[in-house]
């Protein structure tokens, strides 16, 4: 018997067949919606987090005071141990010297921070100061300029805004060349920074006027950052770096005193949380998708049971084991097929609808969350369904090419 005449056969077995095989199907539909759905809103917050650290810079290195658990475990950072220290010592200048020091460093940033009254036409906001470096900060930062410059070494009562503190901290818009008044001094706007989610509520200033104002030591840094030359070696850097650290803070046989973090090492660590997550919730839904493949064997035999008075005419006219198995292993393909198509589409609509209405109590909006659905997954979800169908079905498809024509035209 032809392919084509067998696939008939199956196509009119589901068709006379609509309720029950409805009923399977939704069994397949709700399993595959549910991986999908999972799977894409697990993809498309690897890709809002890849974006999000992206705008730090794989190549940038940023040393806080003070030795904090999670960079314990991070590759390459500390010694492994885990464990706070019981006191901080501050970051220095002798710190940025050692810093220089190590091998493939291209530019170190000093940075003191903290906030300060800001006043703008009669109204006064608590806004975060950024001190910097203006030559290395300039070299280092990963967001553009919506107008305006970056901060120049030699200027003075000179700011870059992020975006958020032009567009929305004041009732009237801040814009370039505007003066403010910082904590009583007048400061000129020569920048804005477009919107990247990173540092856009931050008015970055150069690091001696930001102590004036913040009141700090002038050998006193709340971070340090630094430029890797080639983002690769960042892991090497940051072994170098810690231990040249280690040695001229007289750390040597004693517990870590600071922390280096990278985007590049966090980006790591939750993509691997995500993909364990997600991981762990598909696994989840995947029971669905074999409770549809026991509804589908159950299906598969109710219709051989039906069915048999046909098989036994079609044996004795002609038809072969092989051509009563292919009938209904297209059957249950089709079955398979047709709730991995629906549930596809399901999940894709939830995987859709889902995250704007999460972001939208959340308060984050349309664009807070994200979703992505691969074309890989949906070639895998209908391949998986398929298969499941053709499995599920292996065994009543089976003992229907095995019914002996006598016996199954005596059936009743």
């Amino acid at each position: 018997m032809k392919i084509q005449k067998s696939l008939k056969l199956a196509v009119n077995i589901l068709l006379h067949s609509k309720l029950r095989s409805w009923l399977t199907i939704i069994g397949i539909v709700i399993g595959v919606a549910a991986i999908v759905a999972i799977v894409s809103i697990g993809e498309g917050a690897q890709v809002s987090v890849n974006e999000r650290l992206g705008g730090l810079g794989a190549d940038i290195v940023t040393i806080s005071p003070g030795f904090q658990r999670a960079t314990g475990n991070f590759r390459g950072f500390g010694d492994g141990e885990g464990s706070a220290t019981t006191s901080q010592k501050n970051l220095t200048n002798k710190d940025i010297q050692t810093i220089k020091s190590v091998n493939n460093i291209l530019f170190v940033n000093g940075i003191v921070s903290g906030r300060a009254d800001t006043s703008y036409l009669a109204e006064t906001a608590s806004l975060s100061i950024q001190g910097v470096d203006p030559l290395a900060w300039s070299n280092m930062i990963t967001t553009g300029l919506s107008s305006g410059r970056y901060l120049n070494s030699g200027d003075t009562n000179m700011i870059v805004i992020g975006s958020r503190v032009a567009a929305s901290t004041f009732k009237q818009s801040l814009v370039v060349n505007r003066d403010i008044t910082i904590e009583g001094k007048p400061f000129k706007i020569v920048g804005i920074l477009e919107s990247s989610g990173n540092g856009d509520n931050i008015i970055y200033m150069p690091i001696d006027q930001a102590r004036d104002i913040l009141n700090k030591s002038t050998d006193y840094y709340d971070s340090i950052s630094f430029k890797v030359a080639d983002a690769s070696q960042v892991d090497a850097v940051v072994n170098e770096t810690t231990q040249r650290l280690m040695i001229s803070r007289q750390l040597l046989g004693k517990t870590q005193d600071f922390s280096i973090t990278s985007a590049q090492a966090i980006q790591e660590q939750i993509q691997s949380v995500t993909q364990t997550f997600t991981i762990f919730l598909g696994a989840i839904a995947a029971v669905s998708l074999l409770v549809g493949a026991v509804g589908i064997a159950n299906t598969m035999f109710t219709s051989v049971l039906e069915k048999t008075k046909e098989i036994g005419i079609m044996k004795a006219i002609g038809a072969k084991n092989r051509d009563i198995m292919a009938i209904f292993m297209l059957n249950s393909a089709l079955v398979g097929f047709a709730g991995g198509v629906m549930g596809i589409l399901l999940g894709i609509g939830i995987s859709t609808l889902l995250p704007q209405f999460l972001g939208g109590i959340a308060g984050l909006g349309r664009g807070g969350i994200t979703t992505v659905v691969p074309l890989s997954l949906v070639i895998e979800a209908i391949l998986i369904s398929v298969l499941l169908g053709m499995l599920a079905g292996a065994i009543p498809a089976y003992r229907a090419s095995k019914l002996k024509p006598v016996d199954a035209l005596r059936y009743e």
